[in-house]
């Protein structure tokens, strides 16, 4: 049996649905929040079923100092269409899109991992520079 960290998936977030893509800019003032906004599915569409869809985003940041990540966040997507009168029968689906913002200090990496409930836990980061 694998580790879980043998079993994270990576790939071009321009040809995979599962990718996470980490938005934001690449300089920041220290000490003042900078804008964050993680999307699945960016350039090809990720189902949003009862069946097949995002279960969570965690989002790391991680200094150019350290290789210990601070967990920044989990967001977790609730509503995949289920209702009393079937799959994919519900009046609410939530879009795995998360936008927030984070104070930073110095210099290092976002780090965002997704996990779809069929395909398992995909990662990507992004380099950040606090000037």
């Amino acid at each position: 049996m694998a580790y879980i960290s043998e079993e994270v998936k990576k790939a071009d977030w321009k040809s995979e649905k599962h990718v996470p893509v980490i938005e934001c800019e690449d300089r920041v003032n220290p000490g003042y929040p900078a804008a964050v906004k993680v999307t699945v599915g960016k350039a090809v569409a990720h189902p949003n079923t009862t069946a097949h869809h995002i279960r969570w985003i965690d989002l790391y940041f991680t200094t150019e100092d350290t290789e210990v990540p601070v967990h920044l966040g989990r967001f977790e997507f609730a509503a995949h269409g289920e209702s009393t009168e079937g799959a994919d029968k519900g009046p609410a689906y939530m879009h795995h899109q998360v936008q927030t913002s984070v104070t930073l200090t110095k210099s290092g990496k976002l780090q965002a991992m997704a996990c779809c409930n069929i395909h398992g836990l995909w990662e990507s980061r992004r380099d950040i520079t606090v000037k």
